[in-house]
């Protein structure tokens, strides 16, 4: 199956489990896609016996969904998120070590890379959960405790593994992001970022522009700490500004609410290949 299909799938799957019960329509509207694609789609994941048709929409078939702190954020300005992801993910080449965190913008940036020569390592469930069938990709799974909102592993077991880990390249999202630096809301996840951070040969970090301004709990690095920030083209010109003098490489995506998923990724653009607006 092409990638781009399955991750079509992986959100079909996510917006049945988060709402329970999804009609036809709002499925097609939602992935921008046409019905008969949807319905193919749908076919599959009832023989899979992940979902179950009904008359005009689909019921998930595995409960209701346990993640409920994730389950409530992915949805929210997923087409800048998909758009930063799909940026970020070409910003990886294939046969690097790649660790990725827990957080909503990063899982987009792991549809993206499913079906792809990597060495995967993760703190998230969900992150893990896309990877692990498949055959062309190896997976690490951190340990710890696991914080029943958001399936993430997190605490002095995760760091402690992450002290002996070197990746080419890790990828974090961010609640937050101020002149200070990166933030975060929690603060045992903030430690463990820290570990990500001191475990990466590159570091990138995804976040849609209404994170920036924003402060929240814990301070996790400066803006110097990160090699490449990639964001959504709605960032303002002070920010920009901000991010170049911080010597930061930033990539910029446009986003298109319409988009198909089938079409081809969004092109990136870089400070250094064209001048700040």
């Amino acid at each position: 199956m092409p990638a781009h299909s399955q991750q079509r799938r992986h959100r079909l799957t996510d917006l049945i489990r988060v709402r329970g019960f999804a009609s036809l329509e709002e499925l097609v509207r939602e992935l921008g896609v046409s019905e008969s694609t949807v319905r193919r789609d749908l076919d599959a994941l009832e023989e899979q016996g992940i979902a179950r048709r009904t008359h005009g929409g689909a019921v998930y078939r595995g409960g209701k969904a346990r993640l409920e702190e994730f389950d409530q954020r992915q949805p929210a300005n997923w087409a800048a998120k998909r758009a930063i992801a799909a940026a970020a993910a070409e910003e990886i080449e294939d046969g690097e070590t790649v660790l990725l965190d827990g957080g909503t913008t990063t899982y987009e940036v792991a549809r993206q890379l499913v079906g792809r020569p990597l060495q995967v390592v993760t703190n998230s469930l969900p992150v893990a959960n896309l990877f692990v069938s498949e055959s062309q990709t190896e997976l690490v799974l951190l340990g710890g405790y696991v914080s029943p909102k958001t399936g993430v592993c997190l605490g002095p077991y995760a760091n402690e593994l992450l002290g002996r880990l070197h990746v080419s390249t890790t990828v974090l999202s961010a609640a937050g992001i101020a002149d200070e630096g990166l933030f975060n809301a929690h603060l045992l996840l903030a430690e463990t970022e820290q570990a990500m951070l001191r475990a990466a040969g590159r570091v990138i970090v995804v976040a849609d522009s209404s994170k920036f301004g924003r402060r929240s709990l814990t301070l996790v690095c400066g803006l110097s700490e990160i090699d490449c920030l990639v964001v959504d083209d709605g960032l303002s010109a002070a920010w920009r500004d901000k991010v170049a003098d911080a010597g930061v490489r930033l990539v910029t995506t446009p986003v298109r609410e319409d988009e198909d998923e089938d079409a081809a990724a969004p092109h990136a653009t870089s400070l250094d290949e064209e001048p700040v607006a």
